[in-house]
């Protein structure tokens, strides 16, 4: 089996890889808020031997640098994170799989650069956060995250969750809510938040001409399951699946039925 070498990339993006092999397909796995690529360390399992693999920490999250400035952490900047560390791998098309808040960010790159993305698998999935009524009344309190700048910024070191512990988490678990935000940060937890209320991309969904999988389960609580409908409405070759008895947070307490779902989609479209 191949293993998983780690790396920083020079915009300071902590990353991992397997031996990568010309003519195999790269699947780029994205993780969500406050979490980090050890997230998706099962599913790397699963195709460490047949695809070329890259996991990566989002901006101020995991072992990838922090940033101070609140403007730091707009979708746009995590969208061109990913654009620059396929740059510099040379990584000219590939799969991309992400959760969550990431796939904000997927839908920011496809806006940008959908050229160089073959599929897309957008698990727990939204297209706007505004969608969800919980948005509305967070929003004055995380408009006092800006306050944060006026405090001293001691950025520890990174660190990866051990999500194998945590695999019967729910939505809003608080031991996996604190392992991950004291990770990140309670400032960048917040930015992150607050940057996520500024986008909206219901005017991009019919744009999106890559097949895509849409996966969420049917007690989401972050997302309304309304969400992933309207894309798969809207999105011209989309398939929508929704796991009975799951809520958001499906890529670390569903791993297996999430791969089984995922599995012969990927391979379907990996050329």
């Amino acid at each position: 089996m191949n293993s998983m070498q780690e790396f920083t990339s020079p915009q300071g993006i902590y990353y991992r890889t397997n031996a990568w092999q010309a003519g195999r397909p790269t699947l780029v796995f994205m993780h969500g808020l406050s979490g980090s690529s050890s997230a998706w360390l099962p599913h790397e399992k699963v195709f460490v031997d047949t695809h070329n693999i890259l996991s990566f920490d989002l901006r101020g999250h995991g072992k990838s640098l922090k940033y101070k400035a609140y403007d730091a952490y707009r979708i746009a900047n995590f969208a061109d994170d990913l654009y620059a560390l396929i740059e510099f791998l040379g990584i000219k098309k590939f799969i991309l799989v992400t959760h969550s808040f990431g796939c904000l960010i997927a839908l920011e790159f496809l806006a940008k650069h959908q050229d160089r993305v073959s599929a897309a698998v957008l698990l727990s999935p939204s297209y706007s956060v505004f969608t969800n009524p919980l948005s509305k009344i967070g929003q004055p309190l995380l408009a006092l995250s800006r306050l944060f700048s006026l405090l001293p910024f001691r950025p520890r070191p990174g660190y990866h969750v051990d999500y194998t512990s945590l695999h019967n988490a729910r939505d809003w678990d608080i031991k996996m809510t604190y392992g991950d935000v004291r990770c990140t940060t309670l400032r960048i937890y917040l930015y992150c938040s607050r940057q996520a209320l500024f986008v909206d991309y219901t005017n991009l969904l019919e744009h999106i001409t890559i097949p895509t999988l849409l996966v969420q389960g049917e007690h989401d609580s972050i997302f309304p399951l309304e969400n992933s409908r309207v894309m798969a409405e809207k999105i011209p070759h989309a398939q929508r699946v929704v796991l009975n008895d799951a809520d958001h947070i499906i890529v670390v307490n569903h791993t297996p039925r999430i791969l089984k779902i995922i599995t012969p989609f990927i391979k379907e479209h990996s050329v």
